[in-house]
């Protein structure tokens, strides 16, 4: 469909053009039998990276240290307030092994593909603007503020449909409240991103450490690893007269890296760190348009999924708890997340993927499935459904817009049914997807959390559902009329399977 490198992407963003999400729901059946999950193939040797969950008290993390070491294992980093222990190991039977110590409850292997020294929810490949010399410049910006919009605001049909432009002239958000972009980095240089950039909050989580080296948080390849900076320009870009409006143009916006270098995968120890983090620094919203890496299901019969899983619960939770609140991407694969088996053929994805049949009750999709995280589908420019964009009644909180340029087109000036955002290197570019529908609802989360901010992620969350405008489910939906996206919407006006509770709404953010 792609290159493997946007394979990633496929499941929440989707550059314009291809559907580039594989992440395929939750739904509610027969777990994964043992015999459906991939036999184990590690060897000695092999250096991996492991979570040890265990009681989160000192004495456990401390003594539970010293058993790693012994059985050939080395401590990166220890989260001792969640009981979560990041360690590598080269010994086959590690995981084996720390499972049987004392005060270990789930233990596991995070990648299958041995270390080397040294997937996200877009679709397609990003379409850049070529941005016209009437839109640049000093008189460009002097006619923007002078205006009241940004030179290229007529582009961006998705702040239109979310009513972004209508609640800027009420409220931009508060300087008080920072949306951490979880992802593959963010360039802070861009002349439309640098105001509102938050570099005492930023980090580079890879390997499962952060690292506040200044610029650390920047994409290690601007060529490709793009989402991230793609990702900020939807949630904050500033009305500063140049280039985009983001849907809380008034926010901070901050950078906390996960993406492996060349890869991009996201890693269970690097999305643990960015959480816990975040929740250390004061952020107010997590945005998270990926899955975590290498399954795409993460399935509770398998123990080194299950060892992902409670280490990222853990580390949401952790931050939930602390008040962060979390918005993550639905997925690309135009799947029913309600369904009661779905076919994965995707993972591992850092090896080879091997033909599965999961029941996403017991392998949840991590992090969009998990207690407490809003799941976000995506929209196009007539406020349909997306045809990539997964779907699924009671496992889709809310929708917006994520762009659909196959099937929807945007009313005039604006002509391309992609998202348009800041990229590295001070470009712009369209892309589609669940990735950039995620970040239109941090940003109006960041806009309720400036105009409340006592609420907490639970306040949050309802008020977020309780204001999104509600959209009933189509008579039918086939848009190529071949049964490809063929898909059939369930539920009433205010909750069903295609929008949840409805497409996400900023002016109602800033006035109630």
């Amino acid at each position: 469909m792609d290159s493997q490198h946007s394979r990633r992407w496929r499941r929440l963003a989707m550059p314009l053009g291809l559907v580039l999400t594989a992440s395929l729901g939750l739904a509610g059946a027969a777990v994964a039998s043992g015999q459906d999950a991939p036999a184990s193939t590690k060897k000695d040797g092999e250096k991996l990276s492991y979570v040890v969950n265990t009681e989160a008290d000192a004495g456990t993390v401390k003594r539970v240290k010293k058993e790693i070491s012994k059985a050939d294992g080395k401590v990166v980093t220890a989260y001792g307030k969640i009981g979560v222990i990041v360690a590598h190991s080269s010994n086959a039977k590690f995981a084996e092994t720390m499972r049987s110590v004392k005060g270990v409850e789930t233990a596991g292997a995070t990648r299958t593909a041995p270390l080397e020294s040294a997937s996200t929810t877009d679709v397609g490949k990003p379409q850049f603007l070529k941005v016209p010399k009437s839109a640049t410049g000093s008189e460009a910006k002097a006619k923007a503020l002078a205006e009241d919009k940004e030179p290229l605001e007529s582009l961006q049909w998705d702040k239109r449909a979310i009513r972004a432009d209508k609640a800027s002239k009420i409220d931009q958000g508060s300087k008080n409240v920072t949306v951490g972009v979880i992802d593959t980095g963010v360039d802070d240089t861009h002349p439309d991103l640098s105001a509102n950039f938050s570099a005492k909050q930023s980090a580079n989580c890879v390997g499962g450490k952060a690292d506040t080296t200044k610029g650390a948080w920047r994409p290690y390849d601007p060529a490709n690893d793009y989402h991230g900076t793609h990702v900020a320009g939807i949630v904050a870009a500033p009305r500063n007269g140049v280039g985009v409006a983001g849907a809380a143009p008034g926010v901070k916006v901050a950078s906390l890296k996960v993406s492996e270098p060349e890869t991009s995968l996201f890693f269970s120890e690097a999305v643990v760190c960015a959480m816990v983090f975040a929740a250390d620094h004061g952020i107010e919203i997590t945005n998270n348009s990926y899955y975590t890496d290498p399954w795409l299901y993460n399935c509770s019969d398998d123990p080194d999924q299950k060892a992902i899983t409670d280490a990222v619960s853990r580390a949401v939770k952790y931050a939930t708890n602390k008040g962060v609140t979390h918005v993550s991407s639905a997925g690309n694969s135009s799947h029913d997340l309600a369904a009661t088996e779905i076919k994965d053929d995707t993972s591992p994805d850092d090896s080879k993927p091997v033909e599965r049949t999961v029941n996403p009750a017991e392998c949840p999709d991590i992090p969009s499935m998990l207690p407490g995280v809003t799941s976000v589908s995506s929209t196009g420019a007539e406020d349909g459904k997306s045809y990539f964009s997964n779907y699924g009644l009671n496992q889709v909180d809310l929708s917006a817009p994520g762009g659909d340029r196959r099937y929807q087109t945007p009313e005039e000036p604006a002509k391309d049914g992609g998202v348009l955002s800041t990229m590295p290197e001070g470009d712009y570019a369209y892309l589609q997807g669940t990735s950039m529908a995620g970040p239109q609802v941090a940003g109006v989360a960041a806009l309720i959390k400036s105009n409340h901010p006592d609420a907490s992620p639970k306040d949050v969350a309802w008020m977020l559902k309780a204001q999104a405008k509600s959209v009933t489910c189509p008579e039918s939906y086939d848009p190529d009329g071949k049964g490809t996206y063929e898909a059939k919407c369930t539920g009433l006006k205010g909750n069903n399977s295609f929008y949840g509770h409805g497409i996400v709404d900023a002016l109602a953010a800033v006035k109630k």
